[in-house]
């Protein structure tokens, strides 16, 4: 059980400093990112400081006051421009030579076989150092002239990139290397850095890494040899596959030698490699063409040829890239305009389905509006019959009673031999009179009990001083005849026969009650029959 949760342990642990490591390098790249978009300000910077000790060698100097100013302006282009520093120092070989200074001379030399290093010039550069016989050199100075042949050969071996070569200028390399070490004191930080490098190109790496850890501790951030240490340690850890310690102390270098306006710098051209080698192309492409400009603003012809044998690979890749994105930024164009065509497509034949549902929905409205009315017509119809045929039995019921003792009387007379009293009977017409009246009040009377409003409504239709007044709820013939066209009867026939007058009578009284209307003649029957709205709530008779 405790090996697993050790296990567990050491499985987690892992798995969150991973997690910090990378948070750790992005946040060192994002910052390199700036710095590098940051890059005028520091070559503003540097340039000011190379004017400012310009400008003190306009005061009256003597030759070795300006040697001391001219070796200052050399230390700032030494790794900013190659051009200018090879300029002072041929003005300082000048001054060793009228001065008749050998130390001078030979340390302006050994500077100068030193640049030309650094820029490429390797033909040159050994010319210089033949020139100069090392046994009547100084100790600093062999220990220089030693340094300068080591920065030869390191820069012979990228620069050839061929294996044949490479370990004879290793060799040689080594030679000058243990000829420094004999010079220096041991314990010191610079015999144990250059014990470091021993180990480094005998390939103790782990010895290395030690000794470069420990001096890489003490240097101040953001200085020349804070970033000389910090890409030593990026070598070391490569050789022993550390890549996340190696792009991140090859960072920290890219992030100082930027922030210096270091032009001979190697951080920021192993940063793109080693970014192209994990995939981060964009990043590789802006970080080596950021190389390329600092080689050719140093000049260096060296730098140049070593960025050339990755640079295309590196930009064709990206160019490839950039194209695969363009085709598929336009593969993508293709689909959304495919999209939105199906979509417009859609949406229309979406639109005219809503037009042809609201059509429908419209015409299922007006059915049912129609429908609606109908069975209004018909529930209103259904009532006035239920009313009126309920009147009209009521009525012939009375009337048979009637008809019956009229039998009965006429047969009673006849039997007694009246029939003065009979003729008298049947002559007078009141008891019919006295009957047709009762019949329209009763007409009257159911239907105001369906229309109880009509001859308000009624009046509505007419010009106002043409408007009815009732006496005793009863209907005159005008508004009677109007009563019987809105309960259905529109035939005059039937109406003549149901109020006893002649058809041309009937015709008279329309004519004259639409001459009265507000509305044309034509239209006031149907708007007639649309008055009053049938309702549960109408009593029976």
């Amino acid at each position: 059980m405790k090996k697993i949760l050790l296990l567990l342990f050491c499985f987690i642990y892992n798995i969150s400093g991973n997690l910090y490591s990378k948070n750790e390098i992005d946040s060192l790249l994002k910052v390199l990112d700036k710095t590098i978009s940051e890059r005028p300000m520091y070559i503003e910077k540097k340039i000011f400081r190379i004017d400012s000790l310009k400008s003190k060698l306009k005061n009256h100097l003597s030759l070795l006051e300006t040697f001391r100013i001219n070796e200052n302006i050399i230390s700032e282009y030494e790794s900013f421009s190659c051009d200018s520093a090879v300029t002072y120092i041929d003005k300082n070989i000048d001054i060793a030579d009228k001065l008749n200074n050998n130390e001078l001379l030979y340390q302006s030399k050994l500077q100068y076989s030193f640049v030309l290093c650094l820029s490429g010039a390797f033909t040159q550069a050994l010319e210089v150092l033949n020139s100069i016989e090392f046994e009547k050199l100084p100790t600093h100075l062999k220990i220089m002239y030693c340094w300068t042949y080591i920065r030869y050969y390191e820069n012979l071996i990228k620069y050839t990139d061929d294996t044949k070569y490479e370990s004879k200028y290793l060799s040689e390399k080594m030679h000058y290397r243990d000829i420094i070490i004999s010079f220096l004191d041991k314990g010191t930080d610079i015999y144990l850095k250059e014990e470091a490098f021993k180990f480094q190109d005998e390939g103790r790496y782990e010895e290395a890494c030690e000794i470069l850890t420990e001096i890489f501790s003490k240097q101040e951030p953001y200085t020349h040899s804070y970033a000389m240490s910090a890409m030593s340690l990026a070598l070391v850890y490569k050789h022993l596959n550390e890549n996340v310690l190696t792009e991140k102390y090859l960072i920290l270098a890219a992030i100082t030698d930027t922030r210096l306006a270091v032009k001979e710098n190697e951080a920021l051209l192993a940063l793109a490699i080693n970014l192209y080698s994990k995939g981060d192309v964009n990043r590789s492409y802006n970080y080596i063409r950021a190389a390329l400009d600092d080689a050719n603003f140093y000049n260096s012809r060296f730098k140049n040829t070593v960025i050339a044998r990755v640079q295309p690979i590196i930009e064709d890749t990206y160019l490839n890239r950039i194209e695969q994105q363009r085709q598929n930024l336009r593969l993508y164009a293709i689909l959304i305009s495919l999209f939105v065509v199906v979509l417009v497509i859609a949406l229309g034949f979406i639109y005219k389905q809503i037009k042809t549902v609201s059509r429908a929905r419209k015409k299922l409205k007006d059915m049912n509006e129609k429908l609606a009315t109908i069975n209004q017509k018909l529930d209103e119809a259904n009532l006035i019959k239920e009313k009126y045929i309920g009147y009209f039995m009521n009525q012939c019921a009375v009337y048979i009673d009637k008809l019956d003792d009229y039998r009965k009387n006429v047969n009673r007379k006849l039997k007694a031999g009246q029939v003065d009293d009979l003729y008298k009977l049947t002559s007078s017409t009141r008891n019919i009179e006295k009957d047709v009246e009762e019949l329209y009040k009763t007409f009257d009377q159911a239907f105001f009990k369906i229309y109880p409003n009509f001859v308000e409504e009624f009046n509505a239709l007419l010009k106002k001083e043409a408007h009815y007044k009732l006496e005793k709820e009863q209907l005159n013939i005008e508004l009677r005849i109007f009563a019987l066209i809105r309960l259905g009867i529109t035939d005059v026939n039937q109406i003549a026969v149901f109020l006893r007058y002649s058809i041309q009578t009937i015709y008279n009284y329309k004519s004259k009650v639409k001459g009265k209307a507000i509305i044309e003649s034509e239209n006031f029957e149907e708007e007639v029959k649309k008055i009053g709205t049938f309702s549960d709530t109408n009593h029976s008779i």
